[in-house]
């Protein structure tokens, strides 16, 4: 019985890792990423490519703030694979205040939506984000 569990087990946790998808991301050249609204499932990967210079993604706000990703170099190809649901908020951190923001919707789950909009940004990243916002709630 045993045996059986542990072979069940192992084919969901396969199953689940080969569906997986992985999403890429560029740094544009008007200080934007090529996707600023991102709903993914658990599990699903992030690749943010350095297709133009002086950017990178620094995240302010997720599920656990003591858990976010590290910030990336400027410049560098960089990798989030995302294991937790919530709402993340990235951006620039050269760009930030004049809106390079993103968002990452893991899950379809919103629950943290009120601290992500209670972050402290610029005027300017602060109407950004509203509009982000707008679009991620109206696609879901």
């Amino acid at each position: 019985m045993r045996l059986i569990i542990f072979v069940f087990s192992f084919i969901i946790i396969s199953s689940k890792s080969a569906f997986a998808e992985t999403i890429q991301i560029d740094f544009t050249a008007d200080d934007s990423y090529s996707i600023e609204v991102a709903k993914i499932d658990v599990g699903d990967t992030i690749e943010w490519l350095p297709k133009n210079e002086g950017h990178n993604v620094e995240f302010l706000g997720g599920p656990d703030f003591n858990s976010l990703p590290e910030k990336s170099d400027l410049n560098a190809f960089y990798s989030v694979t995302f294991n937790f649901p919530r709402v993340y908020l990235y951006h620039c951190t050269p760009h930030g205040n004049m809106g390079m923001l993103g968002l990452v919707i893991v899950g379809n789950d919103f629950h943290n939506l009120k601290d992500i909009e209670g972050i402290e940004l610029s005027r300017v990243a602060k109407s950004v984000l509203q509009r982000l916002i707008r679009i991620a709630q109206s696609n879901s």
